[in-house]
């Protein structure tokens, strides 16, 4: 049989103060003593309610600004007693310590206060130590002691005081422990990071990830895999941060390749024109830069049409009538854009199905600075991939300099095989994709792929000339051999553009020359696996 604790007194500490009149108006109701801080305690006595200020039970004011109420034996005391102990007990009543059976705690607004671009003053004050501390010694205590830290979570109390006439259960309690020190380690993995952030060159000798609950999935990548969707709250950006406004719920997969496409459009700022770009399977199979947004999304979705359908579009500015109907021609799961218009949104509501994103301002490398990768028995953290190539990072390596189209569309490329599955092979022109090769083990079958999937998008649009006639390739990593360049100037690349560095560099730069290609070298590596 469960252990019941009756509820006799609850210390209240709260910095949202939603719902808490409602809840201290049921524990009054029950003659459970309200002890309580600060601004909890004047809003409580203000709505009617008796309360105990908790420098009655510490004899010290609140001081410090607010650094220093609750760090006091008769506080942790009352939180932390075994009643079961006769030491413990026996020292409670020497130091005359009361017991507290509920802890009702919210922290200070850390994220809030970042987010909001406090400066960094302004953000240590915002780090709650008193809270934590009260949280952990009651959630440890849990055979005593029931700790709520989420406002969620206040009914739930209310419900469990009904059913046990005042008292709650075991079971309930362990519940609400288990919630509370997942809390605090949330809380204190976004200080970490945040102050990581901050410092620069630092690797850190130990990395915890901070991320709250939003939605539970139906299911992962597959059926049978459970799911469930969590944001990074002290970044709140990228597709965590997006607003559907239209659609299904989104899936596992959908966020996967949402997320991989908005990394992608990032690429390229709305003063370098609209973009449109097309993922499946967390690989793009069109990019495109034009004038118009429409323009983009024609340019991005001829390059692999088999593909885009059942897609993700990503579009770097505001959805357009004629945009809307342009991409409601073929079946997409999901559209994300900083906005649209009232006409277009209009145009796609006729496709209820499809799920419509609004990034507003979080479109800008929002995510965090560092990547997380799960492996069995740990995990492997590095740098973001955003460093961008300066004029002097390039190094032309053939006799034939590139023409300024060509250099413009080996740019393009650059951008793209960063975002492709290694190995990775892009090739462009005039601003758009015609050949993608993803994630093969060879990078010449990726050459050989990106050209055949372009030959084979040229039949179907009736083209006589291949795409790949004249276009720039760009390689996420060197040619190991001389066959990779060798495809490629059978597919009709008239420039490359690759890091170089392999020992057989010459033996490419021989080919390239022989070919009258113009290639570059950048010196950086794009290997995304």
């Amino acid at each position: 049989m469960e252990k019941l604790i009756k509820i006799k007194r609850a210390l209240i500490s709260v910095s949202d103060k939603t719902g808490i009149v409602e809840l201290a108006k049921e524990l009054y109701g029950r003659k459970i003593e309200l002890v309580s801080t600060g601004g909890s305690a004047s809003i409580l006595r203000n709505a009617g309610f008796k309360v105990t200020e908790v420098s009655k039970l510490t004899g010290f004011p609140e001081m410090m600004d607010g650094r220093l109420k609750t760090l006091h034996p008769n506080v942790h005391g009352g939180l932390l007693a075994d009643r079961d102990e006769k030491s413990h007990v026996n020292a409670m009543e020497k130091y005359n310590v009361k017991e507290i059976d509920l802890l009702v705690v919210n922290l200070y607004p850390f994220a809030e206060t970042v987010r909001a671009g406090a400066d960094y003053a302004q953000c240590i004050e915002n780090i709650d130590i008193g809270g934590p501390a009260m949280i952990r010694a009651a959630a440890k205590n849990f055979k005593y002691v029931a700790t709520l830290v989420d406002i969620e979570d206040y009914e739930g109390l209310v419900n469990e005081l009904k059913m046990n006439n005042g008292c709650t259960s075991y079971s309930f309690r362990q519940k609400l422990s288990q919630n509370a020190f997942s809390l605090s380690a949330y809380y204190d993995a976004m200080i970490s990071n945040w102050m990581l952030d901050n410092i620069t060159g630092v690797k850190p000798r130990r990395f915890s990830i901070s991320a709250a609950l939003s939605q539970d999935l139906r299911y992962g990548e597959n059926p049978h895999q459970n799911a469930s969707f969590f944001l990074d709250e002290y970044l709140q950006g990228g597709i965590g941060a997006s607003n559907q406004i239209q659609g299904k719920k989104l899936s596992y997969n959908n966020i996967n390749d949402t997320d991989a496409a908005l990394e992608l459009v990032n690429e390229f700022p709305q003063n370098d024109g609209a973009a449109a770009v097309i993922v499946k399977h967390a690989n793009p199979c069109g990019v495109g830069v034009a004038d118009s947004l429409v323009e983009a999304y024609r340019s991005a979705y001829s390059c692999d049409k088999t593909s885009a359908f059942g897609g993700i579009v990503a579009l770097n500015c505001i959805i357009d009538e004629e945009s809307a109907r342009e991409i409601i021609k073929v079946f997409t799961e999901v559209v994300i854009a900083p906005d649209i218009t009232e006409g277009a949104r209009k145009i796609f509501s006729s496709k209820s199905n499809l799920r419509l994103l609004i990034t507003k301002k979080s479109t800008v490398h929002a995510s965090s600075s560092k990547v997380i990768n799960h492996i069995a028995g740990g995990y492997l953290l590095q740098d973001k991939d955003i460093e961008t190539l300066s004029q002097n990072d390039l190094r032309v390596v053939t006799k034939r300099t590139p023409t300024g189209n060509e250099f413009q569309d080996m740019l393009f490329a650059w951008k793209v095989a960063k975002h492709v599955k290694s190995n990775a092979i892009v090739y462009a022109k005039d601003r758009c994709t015609v050949g993608i090769g993803a994630g093969q083990m060879s990078r010449v079958d990726s050459c050989r792929i990106a050209a055949k999937k372009a030959e084979d998008m040229a039949k179907t649009q009736g083209l006589y000339e291949i795409p790949t006639r004249g276009s720039a390739l760009a390689s996420d990593a060197f040619f190991p051999f001389a066959d990779g360049l060798e495809a490629a100037i059978e597919a009709g690349a008239s420039s490359i553009i690759q890091p170089g560095g392999s020992i057989r560099d010459d033996e490419v730069i021989k080919v390239a020359n022989d070919a009258g290609l113009a290639m570059i070298f950048t010196g950086m590596r794009h290997f995304k696996h």
